[in-house]
């Protein structure tokens, strides 16, 4: 059986355990995912199930869609990821099988995938850390990134540089988050501390083995 699942950030809380220890805790919607294809070494080189997950209506996509959608049942899905599976267990897999939360139980260690906040446009201080400049004796330097590229040769400023721009909205991934209790009939998971992400963002959650 798989070791993932998409889910939505429901928000942050606290819980209290036995010994009256407070556990900050994000509240996950994880699932339930419908197989929606089964990618098979032979057929496509590699192994993977694509999962749907956040149900919407068939006439709401275009024809293409509603045909990929129809091999697995009659609905169609705001969110199609796909989730890596070794080769020996994709046999195990079949159209419109569901995967839930149930395949996660506590004391789980997991790795958690999502974007991150947008925080728009930032300079080099806020946005990579640079110290700034001098604040006093007259200097003219506070804020600016500096020296960003050569003179004579070669006359560029090199790929990769660290520049003012759009900060955020980056994909992220946390791993060795622990799972601190689930809830099936709800398809809900909590897991220990924070996920990337704001409210209501999607998210790919997979076992860390």
């Amino acid at each position: 059986m798989t070791r993932g699942l998409i889910g939505k950030k429901l928000g942050m809380t606290q819980i209290f355990d036995d010994m009256g220890n407070q556990i900050p805790v994000t509240v996950v919607q994880a699932g339930p995912c419908p197989v929606l294809d089964v990618r098979t070494p032979k057929k496509n080189g590699y192994s993977a199930v694509a999962l749907g997950f956040d149900k919407k209506e068939m006439d709401k996509v275009n024809k293409p869609a509603q045909g990929f959608f129809s091999k697995a049942g009659d609905s169609a899905y705001r969110v199609v990821r796909e989730i890596r599976v070794d080769d020996s267990k994709i046999e195990e897999f079949s159209l419109g099988q569901i995967i839930n939360v149930e395949q996660f139980k506590v004391g789980d260690i997991i790795t958690v995938t999502g974007r991150s906040k947008g925080k728009g446009f930032a300079g080099v201080m806020k946005r990579w850390g640079f110290g700034g400049g001098r604040k006093t004796h007259g200097s003219r330097f506070h804020r600016a990134p500096g020296a960003i590229g050569m003179c004579a040769w070669p006359a560029r400023t090199f790929k990769g540089r660290k520049m003012p721009g759009h900060k955020g909205t980056e994909r992220i991934t946390v791993k060795n988050l622990s799972v601190v209790d689930v809830f099936p009939e709800r398809n809900v998971l909590l897991v220990k501390g924070a996920v990337p992400g704001a409210k209501n963002g999607i998210l790919i959650i997979r076992g860390a083995n």
